[in-house]
């Protein structure tokens, strides 16, 4: 056989990989050859199905080093977050179904319990993961039958206060557990604050450049070459965070700062540590995100989140649209606002791009404030501002809106400050799934007195609603919109306010009326029309106001009409409860009105296209059909 032969029969580290038990059998250069493959393999992947690709491929290194030298599933390896999880489940088992990744029945885009035995935590929210991992290490310590427990958090994650109460618990119990800081420098949008000034003047000096594989506070777990340099860096570091490291000072060892892409620092560092580590730790790993993809590496946002795209070039393949996306709709509405007064701030916690308030800032950068992952202090720091006479826009997605509802109800509504709520991402998001769906924001708001709640029904709503959350100063107000294109309606040039707590009549019928709150309206009115073919033609309305509601517009539709049908993007508490609610105390119910209301349904929809995920809802426009002609008790054959 000739060389040539002979290498091509080669059989590529990553297929003799099934499961990260595979990788105990693999030398330290077979590893590196195992990430190199692993890197190829993820980005090919994200190629094909998009999802998140910059954090994968910051991790490709520690993620073999962590199943290298642990042992999964009996020792728990949480990712905090779980957008770097990607090459995890290549390494576990799910190489074989990877590609159908953040797909309708395929692999979720985060981690998973119910997904498979090595992932011991979800994710999706950032900050949690080392709260789960002191879980984890302390029922190991009430006899559960787990191993180590692992938390790999980023530093932007690191600006959650949830991740300092939880290491100040670990701190405070001193039982073994490892923290793996994974430091990009970057989370979503580059970190800000102290903290990441922090970081970066923890490694920034260059004698630490030559001590990567230095410990502090760590020495004598080291290897005995490195144990001299260690201790110089130790002295060094004794200097900063007045005194010692900020996690020594919470109770952590701490270790680093680490290559993370260097294999030949990881695998003897944490074989060390697990060997020999007695109480809880900190490893801080250097990285950076898109690692090993020029096309991501040299994005701004490290090729966070992509569409699908070509390997060679990096370019996305969106498909083309003639609607602009309500998030762009919404900052452009915000940015004519804020040329008229110059009262009114932006805030949002650490997603400027995901909100659009990056267009915003290069506009009025003093006016906007990226408050890092700390949607507690964003309410709240939004809630000092309107208290000074500003008038703050806090724009936060639904999904993400939940973290901060102490702060909304104690901080906000109680005392009745005119903050403006913007929430993005209302509604069901598509890929990536439950985790990130605006489900109850409508029922969390609508719930608390003296709070105004708006849903735009398309993007021209949105900019009215963008004008109306500006001129009103009576107490807290919030509008919700979604992801993606609107319908293509025409644009006002200019937003008008709406008068607060009333609705718009759409479309007269008979028989039944629809009353619509929210983007649902578009396919209400595919619902008509077909309803129209039969010979039925309902009246439709869209309420624009779940709370205040449009009573006047709600006794109007029962007076007229033998039903009414209530439909939301959100479950059940929400704006359909509300109408119930004031039906009932009218007695309405009591002369015979048929009412049903059409909300999310009681469970968690897994991720698919958001039409898949409405359809899986009941909430599309063949369903409302159906539930029409369902109460007005006409027969409706099946659909084939």
């Amino acid at each position: 056989m000739s060389d040539s032969e002979d290498r091509q029969t080669v059989t590529p580290t990553l297929d003799r990989v099934r499961l990260p038990s595979d990788l105990k059998s693999l030398s330290d250069s077979e590893l590196k050859t195992l990430a190199h493959e692993l890197r190829n393999e993820t980005i090919s992947t994200v190629s094909q199905t998009g999802g998140h690709l910059g954090a994968g491929l910051g991790v490709v290194e520690l993620t073999v080093a962590l199943h290298a030298v642990f042992d999964a599933p009996r020792d728990k390896i949480v990712w905090d977050v779980g957008h770097q999880c990607y090459p995890h489940k290549i390494l576990t088992g799910r190489r074989d179904r990877i590609r159908t990744l953040r797909q309708k029945g395929g692999l979720s885009g985060f981690t998973k319990r119910s997904e498979s035995p090595y992932d011991p935590f979800g994710a999706g929210h950032s900050s949690t993961s080392i709260s789960a991992a002191v879980g984890f290490a302390m029922g190991r310590e009430l006899g559960a039958e787990t191993g180590d427990a692992i938390a790999v958090i980023g530093d932007g994650a690191m600006s959650g206060g949830m991740a300092f109460e939880a290491m100040n618990h670990a701190g405070h119990l001193g039982k073994r557990l490892f923290v793996v800081l994974n430091d990009n420098e970057m989370s979503i949008a580059p970190p800000v604050g102290a903290l990441s000034s922090y970081l970066t003047r923890l490694y920034s000096e260059a004698s630490l450049q030559d001590l990567k594989a230095a410990a502090k506070g760590a020495v004598s777990l080291l290897p005995e070459p490195f144990q001299a340099g260690a201790r110089r860096a130790k002295e060094m570091l004794k200097g900063m965070a007045m005194g010692g490291t900020l996690f020594e000072e919470l109770g952590f060892t701490y270790v680093g700062p680490v290559d993370g892409h260097d294999l030949d620092q990881l695998l003897p560092l944490l074989r060390t540590l697990k060997a020999r580590a007695t109480g809880p730790v900190l490893i801080h790993a250097l990285t950076k995100k898109g690692k090993g993809y020029a096309p991501a590496e040299n994005r701004a946002d490290g090729g966070h989140a992509t569409a699908k795209f070509d390997v060679a070039t990096g370019e996305q393949k969106k498909a083309p649209s003639n609607a602009p996306a309500y998030t762009k709709v919404f900052a452009q509405s915000l940015i004519k606002e804020a040329a008229k007064d110059d009262k009114i701030v932006a805030i949002t916690a650490a997603m400027p791009d995901g909100t659009g308030l990056n267009l915003f800032a290069d506009h009025y950068p003093r006016r906007c404030f990226d408050v890092g992952i700390a949607e507690q202090h964003a309410v709240t720091f939004s809630a000092g501002l309107a208290a000074s006479g500003m008038k703050p826009f806090c724009a936060i997605y639904s999904t993400f809106l939940q973290r901060g509802y102490d702060q909304i109800v104690h901080d906000v509504a109680i005392q009745r400050l005119p903050v403006r709520f913007a929430i993005d991402r209302a509604g069901l998001v598509g890929a990536d799934g439950a985790t990130h769906a605006g489900s109850f924001d409508v029922g969390f708001m609508s719930s608390l007195p003296g709070m105004v709640v708006m849903a735009a029904a398309d993007e021209a709503e949105l900019v009215h609603m963008v004008a109306t959350a500006a001129a009103h100063d009576d107490g807290p107000i919030a509008f919700r919109y979604p992801r993606g294109e609107g319908v293509g309606v025409e644009m006002p040039e200019a937003g008008v306010p709406l008068e607060i707590g009333r609705g718009r009549m759409i479309a007269e019928g008979s028989r039944v009326a629809i009353l619509s709150y929210g983007t649902r309206l578009a396919e209400v009115m595919k619902a008509r029309e077909a309803l129209q073919a039969r010979g039925l033609a309902p009246t439709v309305a869209d309420a624009r106001f779940a709370k205040p509601l449009d009573t006047d517009l709600i006794d109007r539709l029962v007076a007229g009409h033998e039903a009414l049908i209530c439909i939301e993007e959100g479950a059940v508490g929400g704006f359909g409860s509300h109408v119930a609610q004031y039906l009932s105390e009218q007695g309405v119910f009591d002369h015979g009105l048929k009412f049903r209301s059409m909300v999310l349904p009681d469970t968690f929809i897994d991720h698919a296209s958001p039409e898949d995920m409405y359809r899986s809802a009941g909430m599309d426009a063949p369903q409302i059909e159906a539930k029409v002609l369902e109460l007005l008790g006409v027969a409706i054959a099946k659909r084939a």
